[in-house]
């Protein structure tokens, strides 16, 4: 076998790795990490029979899922792509010019708490759900076209109360963890 071979096969076996650790990764992301071109991330995924990113978003997305009851269409903030009610879920936000400072270019807090938030209560098996507190912390600073996802997991649940953690990432590194409590209420 010849080196060029063997560091193809290589190659192949860590874009399996990656997509399979995480099948949110955009082929830029792809490429960035295994140090090759955009084109060569796409024949790859070709001929190794994966599919683009939005068609795992897809099938991600088309698990086991239950309807969100908590929240209306259009009232999560980012794009939900897991969620089991009553246990986890998780949603991406793509960071766009609306939503960061014009000086500087990053993003504005209340996006990154907005996509946890909303998130967490979603994850509530209740018709109303209402965040009662939240302990948020603000790791490293995201910027314009970063995409954000966010994992929810409910700690725990006693009486209507769930606390909550998230834990929202850009590629590997935490940008934002929160820990909010949320109150199951009866509709009026």
């Amino acid at each position: 076998m010849t080196r060029k071979s063997t560091a193809k096969k290589e190659r192949h076996q860590k874009l399996v790795k990656f997509i399979k650790t995480n099948p949110f990764l955009t082929d830029e992301e792809l490429a960035e990490l295994l140090g090759v071109s955009i084109q060569t991330i796409r024949l790859d995924r070709l001929e190794l029979k994966i599919p683009e990113y939005r068609e795992r978003l897809k099938y991600v997305a088309k698990g086991d899922t239950c309807q969100v009851k908590s929240l209306s269409y259009g009232e999560l903030v980012g794009e939900l792509v897991d969620i089991q009610v009553g246990k986890s879920g998780s949603s991406i936000l793509t960071i766009n010019r609306d939503m960061v400072f014009k000086k500087n270019k990053v993003a504005r807090g209340h996006h990154l708490f907005a996509q946890a938030n909303s998130l967490a209560v979603a994850l509530i098996d209740a018709a109303v759900a209402l965040t009662g507190s939240a302990k948020v912390t603000f790791r490293q600073p995201v910027k314009l076209g970063d995409r954000v996802v966010a994992e929810a997991v409910i700690v725990d649940n006693h009486d209507k109360k769930y606390r909550v953690s998230v834990i929202s990432k850009v590629k590997d590194q935490v940008v934002f963890e929160g820990l909010f409590t949320v109150f199951a209420v009866e509709e009026a």
